[in-house]
């Protein structure tokens, strides 16, 4: 069974301010407040690139973990499918930089869900190879969400939190620190016009359609429903989960959730102090927060919960080893 060897992250220079946010939008303060939970957080900065901090994190997780390229059979690059140049593949141009010049590289597109979908995509293409066959592939998480963002609109202030980070993960076969135990995802297509990009001024601004209700029921119940799939599948409980890391999209959300299934706050890690949310990228980032804190043990049972506009949820169980 595959799973992530190493994973890395990475954010960019630029910062997002809740003040000038206000003076675009004429948002009140505390209303943005409410929504980002912090004064700033990274975004991509002038001239800087999505492809760019993917390759950025990619760089430093193959020098940590280093393996001969030509052993990199897939490069995938994972996000909402708004890349930095349009009808082009940030994959191969991640996997140029890095000198991989033998895999076959691809995107995935399922916007902040489609990182953990592209896991799901490279572990079922690892362990389908015959077993001589080996090799690695290298999993890119990136996005450039607050260039989507609209702050002169008022209408889009729920997505003022919305911020900028990478993640490159490592996939190999047989045995691996974060071995992935099981992957169960859905999508509600009911709300596939809720969020919808507009083109002005020659720039991609994502538009909410009219408000319609039952959005944050609609995370609580599809995430609960996932994770009960999971455990079932895994043969846990509830009380065997050790971490459940979320897309940190809602705080509120967050919390209900953690009292929907009888979790402590201590099971999760909440970083909107000082990060929006970061895309594709919040989970592993907490995941490394857990790691860097030295707070995982062998044996772990980790849920990683993420979402996606269109509608979708996942739900990706991973076992730590050490």
């Amino acid at each position: 069974m595959s799973g992530v060897l190493d994973f890395a992250v990475s954010f960019p220079r630029g910062r997002a301010d809740v003040h000038e946010m206000h003076a675009a939008s004429g948002v009140p303060l505390a209303d943005i407040l409410a929504i980002t939970h912090a004064e700033g957080f990274p975004v991509l900065g002038e001239g800087e690139t999505a492809w760019e901090l993917a390759a950025r994190a990619a760089a430093e997780l193959l020098e940590r973990t280093p393996v001969a390229r030509e052993e990199i059979r897939y490069v995938i690059y994972a996000g909402s499918g708004q890349w930095d140049r349009p009808f082009w593949s940030p994959a191969a141009k991640v996997a140029h930089h890095l000198g991989i010049e033998r895999a076959h590289c691809f995107e995935v597109a399922n916007f902040c869900n489609a990182g953990m979908a592209a896991l799901k995509v490279a572990t079922d293409r690892l362990d389908s190879a015959p077993a001589e066959s080996g090799g690695y592939a290298l999993v890119l998480v990136g996005d450039r969400l607050s260039r989507m963002v609209d702050y002169t609109d008022p209408a889009s202030k729920a997505l003022f939190n919305f911020g900028d980070a990478a993640a490159a993960m490592l996939v190999a076969r047989g045995h691996a620190p974060f071995r992935l135990l099981h992957t169960a995802m859905r999508t509600d297509p009911s709300w596939s016009d809720y969020y919808a990009g507009e083109l002005r001024d020659g720039k991609v601004a994502i538009r909410r359609a009219a408000h319609r209700t039952g959005l944050a029921a609609a995370y609580v119940e599809n995430f609960t429903a996932l994770i009960g799939e999971t455990l079932d599948a895994i043969g846990a409980k509830p009380g065997d989960i050790d971490h459940l890391l979320i897309n940190q999209g809602d705080r509120d959300m967050h919390r209900r959730l953690l009292a929907e299934l009888g979790l402590p706050a201590d099971k999760s890690v909440f970083n909107y102090h000082r990060l929006g949310h970061m895309g594709g990228a919040d989970t592993l980032i907490a995941l490394d927060g857990l790691r860097e804190q030295h707070r995982l043990r062998g044996g772990e049972l980790i849920l990683l919960a993420t979402s996606a506009m269109g509608f979708s949820w996942g739900i990706t169980a991973l076992e730590y080893h050490r």
